[in-house]
């Protein structure tokens, strides 16, 4: 997809970090964007900005884990505009870093239902449309590196979800002859508010496992400030769908990190029981 001037865009968890960076880029190249989030008075604030600077935009407040409000975000799209051209299946949420079997049912039960069952929901509601409406169509899931290394308790659990789905999803289109592509964004560390992720968890998952050990809320915010900006990876996500290209990695994060994928996928081909190398 080389011309973005009037299309159509989709992002959800746009209400900050990476899916307001994204907005942000896709504004900026012309199109029309919908920004879909759970948050809705940060959500009204980022679109009345955007609106104010002259955007074409649109806000829909969505649960992505209720697959009933997420086709309601895509008749939503069609009823304003008439088509959708590029879908960021981008929502997510951090329940820490525990010990897994301390975490509660409901622990399991929100992540899954945003990071795993947002994309799935977004792939089945918008996909069959970009399929039937024909001409080119972009999907991007947003996993995370936490996806393709060891040890990353149950947001990496979701993340290699995202990425498998993602592959899945990718070989399915290919095969099939459809025009839709769809890439993986798999970022590390970027300014946002992902340690912050308890302010949006709904009463029916209250239960939460204890408080995780190792950093403090306040020290993995200051290490995720010093990160990317969103901007940032929203105008590396726009590159690659232009180029087509299905993994997003975000620089200059990730050269330190492909350490760590090269030590996981060489233990797999050993046979070699996991470890985990080190973080500088």
């Amino acid at each position: 997809m080389d011309d973005f001037e009037g299309k159509v865009a989709v992002v959800t968890g746009a209400a900050s970090g990476i899916g307001r960076g994204l907005a942000e880029t896709f504004v900026a190249a012309g199109m029309r964007v919908v920004l879909s989030d759970v948050e809705e008075p940060a959500l009204r604030a980022s679109t009345a900005e955007f609106a104010s600077g002259g955007a074409d935009v649109h806000a829909v407040v969505t649960d992505v884990s209720d697959t009933d409000a997420v086709t309601a975000l895509a008749d939503a799209t069609l009823r304003r505009y008439g088509a959708v051209h590029v879908v960021c299946n981008n929502a997510g949420v951090y329940t820490g870093s525990r010990p897994s079997w301390t975490s509660t049912l409901d622990d399991w039960s929100w992540i899954l239902g945003v990071n795993l069952m947002g994309v799935v929901h977004g792939i089945r509601s918008f996909l069959p449309i970009m399929i039937e409406q024909g001409g080119e169509a972009h999907l991007v899931n947003t996993a995370s590196l936490a996806g393709f290394i060891t040890g990353g308790s149950l947001y990496g659990v979701t993340k290699s979800a995202v990425v498998a789905l993602s592959e899945t999803v990718h070989l399915e289109l290919v095969a099939g002859g459809y025009e839709p592509r769809i890439s993986v964004l798999c970022p590390g560390v970027v300014d946002s508010n992902i340690f912050d992720s308890e302010r949006n968890r709904p009463a029916r998952f209250a239960d939460a496992g204890p408080a995780p050990g190792g950093w403090s809320k306040e020290a993995a915010r200051d290490s995720f400030r010093q990160g990317l900006s969103p901007r940032s990876v929203g105008e590396q996500t726009l590159r690659a769908i232009r180029e087509q290209r299905f993994h997003i990695f975000t620089r200059p994060e990730y050269p330190p990190h492909a350490e760590h994928i090269r030590h996981r996928t060489a233990q797999i081909l050993n046979e070699e029981n996991p470890t985990r190398l080190p973080f500088a």
